[in-house]
């Protein structure tokens, strides 16, 4: 079949849009903020990604609008302040991961209400999560206005440059980071995800 997104992303037989259950699998971007106030908001995305290596840095999409009005948190945080973490989900971590998911008042300490302990970074002021095996700190470049929804749902693309990198060194062996010890939780479509944990090794032609 062919679908053409500007007339209809779920033609007959499909009951829900394609699009993200065939844009797999996706790491999930758990961005801890903070506001200019001080209160720490941490959200994850299933739009996120690294952008480059050299410098490294990476890219979340805070799409949409914050229930209360006005950009997501996610979003304003970043551009009022310059910094954010973004916070690997691995296996032990999911379900306080979608616990952090849900719609909250802008004040409210998603991190605190998971359950989840906060530690300071180093070179910036937003908290990563303490059980996070690996945690990137961030300083914001720029964000990327794109298209908005046919519905008029306005969408971002947030690029920032990383600066400091935590690992647990306990999912180091042979100097190198072993995905089987590392177990990232990954965003499949619809309500689905996945847990990497096998991989393979294929040597590149050249």
């Amino acid at each position: 079949m062919f679908i053409d997104p500007a007339i209809d992303m779920k033609p007959a037989p499909l009951r829900y849009s394609p699009f993200k259950a065939l844009v797999v699998p996706r790491p999930i971007g758990w961005i801890s903020t903070i506001s200019a106030a001080g209160d720490i908001n941490l959200a994850p995305f299933s739009f996120f990604n690294g952008v480059s290596d050299d410098p490294p840095c990476v890219m979340y999409c805070p799409n949409g609008t914050h229930r209360d009005g006005g950009p997501k948190d996610s979003l304003k945080n970043v551009q009022e302040t310059g910094e954010f973490v973004f916070n690997l989900c691995n296996w032990d971590l999911r379900e306080k991961m979608n616990r952090t998911a849900e719609h909250f008042p802008r004040d409210f300490d998603e991190m605190a209400a998971a359950g989840l302990d906060a530690a300071p970074c180093e070179m910036v002021a937003p908290p990563r999560v303490a059980a996070a095996p690996a945690a990137f700190e961030c300083r914001y470049i720029q964000t990327v206005d794109l298209p908005a929804s046919r519905a008029g749902r306005v969408a971002h693309m947030v690029i920032g440059e990383v600066i400091g990198i935590h690992i647990d060194e306990s999912v180091i062996v042979d100097g190198i980071v072993d995905i089987g010890l590392l177990r990232p939780v990954a965003r499949l479509g619809y309500t689905d995800y996945a847990v990497i944990d096998e991989g393979f090794t294929m040597a590149r032609p050249d």
